[in-house]
């Protein structure tokens, strides 16, 4: 089992300083990958991410929902091109540095989504996917 990063990320970068193991990286290029993804491979189970992340995107894979239920003024990020996801986002990561998507969408609250979803794209992002890149870890910072 590993950790899942969902759809929920909006690349604050927290996580990545906790991991022990430095299995998180940020998705590249950011508009196909939006948020962080972590290696299932890699990855020890041990929990240290979900804590660190202030958007609540972090989950283990057998307690992902499929039915969550947004905050008022939640964001989502999705690959560029997925219907509804045109906003733009600016905000900082861990460090301060900026942050700036086009590809998300506010959410309502008690929207429903279901994050399970975002499963697949994690484990694609290792396999099909980039991966990891050089420069990720200064990326990340």
């Amino acid at each position: 089992m590993t950790h899942i990063i969902t759809s929920l990320c909006l690349r604050d970068g927290g996580c990545v300083e906790v991991c022990p193991v430095e299995c998180i990286v940020p998705g590249m290029p950011q508009d196909q990958y939006p948020w962080y993804y972590i290696d299932p491979a890699t990855c020890i189970d041990c929990g240290a991410c979900i804590p660190e992340c202030p958007f609540e995107a972090i989950f283990t894979e057998d307690e992902v929902p499929d039915a969550y239920d947004a905050k008022a003024d939640q964001k989502q990020a999705k690959p560029a091109g997925t219907p509804g996801f045109t906003e733009h986002f600016e905000g900082s990561n861990h460090h301060g540095h900026a942050v700036v998507m086009d590809t998300v969408k506010t959410l309502t609250a008690g929207e429903t989504l279901n994050l399970r979803d975002d499963i697949q794209p994690n484990y694609d992002y290792f396999e099909k996917g980039p991966g990891y890149w050089d420069g990720w870890q200064q990326h990340a910072k």
